[in-house]
């Protein structure tokens, strides 16, 4: 994809005229996976207190837009910003390797209340949400690596491009309004890692939606930014990223639906401790470990997690999804890490916990890749050791399906009822079939 233009046109023009009946099924399916899995870890955030702190500050008496699992309604653009952050409350939900981020959390919530707001139907709520998580993908990858190592959180940054772009789609704007929405998003896009443990990393997906959302109405209505907001000089690449972006980056994914490799979540912690909890749980499980026996442990990973998921001594539960040394503990000790209740301050300073996660080196290893890790168990009769990849998307997609249905079950059953959640589920997961798309949210409001 040449970018004569500018990045920002090329961005738009490999995103803009995406069409339902064009997307090829598997990429449908994991977007409707996408759709699903949004719910259910919003539903279950919808529980936690820093979503009934945002539902304080913005519900209205009144108000138009649900609000996923509350029965307080809020603006339009209070409620994507309320349902974005409780979907990422948990750091439950999904994840993609190319933006480095979860790519639903800003896009659905977004799209959610647009689509109560202004009326569409399944097959153009799904064409559109595959158009977000495109174009922040794509993002990302022109940014590079060096947007992430500046501590930019690009759930926050992108993600907000990437809620524009989903609205731009769903409303039908012109090629100029597309680039004045992404101008908009772009001059707002915030979000920093050392928020990582905080309530303030569920706020970043939350406002995203809720920047992406108001982008795109704002552009509807003649407002306008800098139309090459990526590219330009003082724009989003040189004083997020560095550097100008490159074209090859955008080559590099020509042809291709990134939607497709969307990483999905089993166990409520950041994504990056999830190949140690793998690899932990295959040995406690092969070799009957007991923690009592466990005298040292050693994970090997690669450098770039030491600056994301290594909080050596978390004290709350929020610090603990990003602790590689108390989700290996966990792990070892047969916690339930696919429940997010299990992530309390009390389990934190648990005494058993500490002494296992006080055994734990965290040792940084060049090349090892982000997603993969070695553990290894020192016992008193000798040496264990395993290994897990968790970079790999699913291959049977029938399976994953099957797999986010189960764990859908489990945190929307108990926001809304066994009932009520299979509805939600089978709205979601047959999206296509909707002729009103704003069912899958009104069946997310209990009662």
């Amino acid at each position: 994809m040449a970018m004569s233009g500018g990045a920002t046109l090329a961005l738009v023009r490999v995103v803009r005229g995406i069409r339902g009946d064009e997307i090829p099924p598997d990429a449908l399916e994991v977007a409707r996976h996408c759709l699903l899995d949004f719910l259910g870890c919003a539903l279950a955030g919808s529980r936690e207190p820093l979503t009934d702190i945002l539902v304080a500050s913005v519900a209205q008496d009144g108000a138009p837009a649900t609000l996923i699992g509350r029965r307080e309604r809020a603006p339009w653009v209070g409620a994507a910003l309320v349902n974005g952050a409780a979907g990422h409350a948990l750091d439950f939900d999904d994840t993609h390797t190319v933006m480095s981020g979860h790519p639903s959390a800003p896009v659905v919530p977004a799209l959610l209340a647009l689509a109560e707001r202004e009326g569409a139907d399944g097959p153009h709520l799904l064409a559109a949400l595959v158009a977000g998580i495109e174009l922040e993908c794509r993002l990302a990858a022109l940014l590079g690596p060096g947007h992430y190592a500046a501590g930019f959180h690009a759930t926050a940054t992108v993600g907000t491009f990437g809620a524009a772009a989903a609205c731009a789609h769903l409303l039908g704007l012109d090629e100029e309004r597309w680039l004045h929405a992404l101008g908009i998003a772009g001059t707002q896009a915030a979000g920093l890692k050392s928020a990582f443990g905080s309530m303030a990393k569920p706020l970043h997906a939350g406002r995203a939606a809720e920047t992406g959302l108001l982008a795109a109405l704002l552009a509807r209505g003649g407002f306008t930014a800098n139309p090459s907001i990526v590219e330009a000089s003082q724009g989003f690449a040189a004083t997020h990223a560095g550097a100008q972006p490159r074209s090859d980056a955008l080559d590099r994914w020509g042809g291709r639906f990134l939607v497709r490799d969307t990483l999905f979540k089993y166990h409520a912690a950041c994504y990056l401790t999830h190949a140690a909890i793998e690899a932990a749980r295959s040995l406690r499980a092969r070799h009957a470990l007991a923690p009592e026996g466990i005298t040292r442990v050693e994970l090997r990973v690669d450098p770039s997690l030491l600056a994301v998921c290594n909080v050596a001594e978390p004290r709350t539960g929020l610090e603990g999804k990003f602790s590689l040394r108390a989700t290996t503990a966990m792990a070892l000790r047969g916690d339930d890490t696919a429940d997010p209740g299990t992530f309390t301050d009390a389990r934190m300073a648990d005494s058993g916990l500490v002494r296992l996660r006080d055994r734990i080196t965290v040792v940084p290893v060049a090349g090892t890749g982000a997603t993969r890790t070695t553990v290894t168990v020192h016992t008193e009769s000798g040496q264990l050791e395993a290994e897990a990849d968790t970079g790999i998307p699913a291959a049977d997609l029938r399976a994953q399906r099957d797999r986010l249905e189960r764990k859908f079950l489990a945190l929307a059953t108990p926001v809304l009822g066994r009932a009520r959640a299979e509805a939600l589920a089978t709205a979601a997961v047959s999206a296509h079939d909707l002729s009103d798309a704003a069912k899958v949210v009104r069946l997310a409001r209990p009662g």
